[in-house]
């Protein structure tokens, strides 16, 4: 579900001072785009929700959810909004999020 290389990479790049502040970012801006997915029925803006969704967790490492949201971008794009499955996008950034946070938990303790 998490690409621990990727976090670990990432980590590498920018530091481990701005690391926290990156990751609360990232959560910050994916959850807000979450909010607006929720509320929405199937638009012309999923597309470009999506492929938001899409690039922002691969930039973390969040492949299952990443995976979902390019099938969906790739269903929107062609307007076969009966084909994107949201609870199921949903439910695996709701499950990514919390791997990811024990997954960082358990690096920071050893």
């Amino acid at each position: 579900m998490i690409d621990w290389s990727r976090v670990a990479e990432l980590h590498d790049e920018i530091g481990a001072e701005d690391f926290g502040d990156v990751v609360e970012l990232f959560l910050e801006e994916v959850q807000e785009e979450i909010g607006k997915l929720r509320a929405s029925e199937p638009p012309k803006e999923w597309e470009a929700m999506l492929h938001f969704l899409k690039g922002s967790a691969l930039n973390l490492g969040f492949l299952h959810f990443s995976d979902l949201c390019q099938t969906g971008e790739t269903a929107a794009a062609h307007a076969e909004f009966e084909q994107i499955n949201i609870a199921n996008i949903l439910e695996s950034f709701d499950a990514s999020c919390v791997e990811f946070l024990a997954g960082l938990d358990r690096l920071h303790s050893t």
